[in-house]
């Protein structure tokens, strides 16, 4: 039985040879061609297509039109091309300083590029230090306070210097309480002092400054009173 399945086998492997290699035809047994002819029937003019060098590829570059950019690409190259601006402002001005100030800057700049608005500088209460009558004085209790640990600045008021500012708030009640704790640390001198008062007056805003109406500001520093123009908040 073994030996008549290779035998089938075998005859069946000769058989399928001779029909792939078309030995079978004269009987109608011929495989199926692989091929697709209808594809080359529908190239059009193969024989025109050629390579180009190049030097020809870069001469039809040049002679393309230019391309039309989308419109997406045109607001955003006219948005980078817009000039950058930045807000400012300077203040506080009492009314007298703002009178003077507004009739420069109506002359000076164009009309809306500037306002003024109202603004409260709150009150500045200080631990206090001072006041001292000499260099030496005032030399020696800065020593005390830097081996206290104890932080401090000059004073912003003609009244009150020279002396030293150890901390600075908006309410008295503050100040009252670090001065507690300063004591706490050594320091026996000290007191609350009021430093300035509250202050109400105008804040002059520029909301978009661009490099030309810089240069106009340039020449308004004079009317500004020393306050310099600062980044608004």
């Amino acid at each position: 039985m073994l030996r008549l399945l290779v035998l089938l086998l075998a005859l069946a492997n000769i058989g399928y040879f001779a029909w792939t290699q078309g030995a079978l035809a004269p009987l109608g047994m011929v495989p199926s061609v692989q091929t697709e002819p209808q594809r080359m029937q529908t190239q059009i003019r193969p024989d025109a297509v050629r390579l180009l060098t190049p030097e020809e590829a870069r001469e039809l570059e040049n002679k393309a039109p230019p391309r039309r950019p989308t419109p997406g690409a045109s607001e955003e190259l006219s948005s980078t091309d817009t000039t950058a601006t930045e807000c400012l402002q300077a203040g506080l001005f009492n009314e007298q300083q703002t009178a003077v100030l507004r009739t420069s800057l109506q002359s000076a700049l164009p009309a809306g590029s500037w306002q003024f608005e109202s603004s409260v500088e709150p009150a500045r209460w200080i631990v206090y230090m001072g006041k001292y009558t000499t260099d030496e004085t005032m030399a020696k209790k800065r020593g005390e306070l830097r081996q206290l640990g104890v932080s401090f600045r000059a004073v912003n008021n003609e009244a009150l210097a020279p002396g030293l500012a150890l901390a600075s708030f908006p309410l008295q009640a503050d100040a009252e309480k670090e001065l507690t704790r300063v004591a706490a640390k050594g320091v026996r001198t000290a007191r609350v002092a009021q430093e300035r008062a509250e202050t109400r007056g105008q804040i002059l805003k520029l909301a978009a400054v661009d490099a030309e109406l810089r240069a106009q500001l340039d020449t308004l520093k004079p009317q500004l009173e020393g306050k310099n123009l600062r980044t608004c908040p």
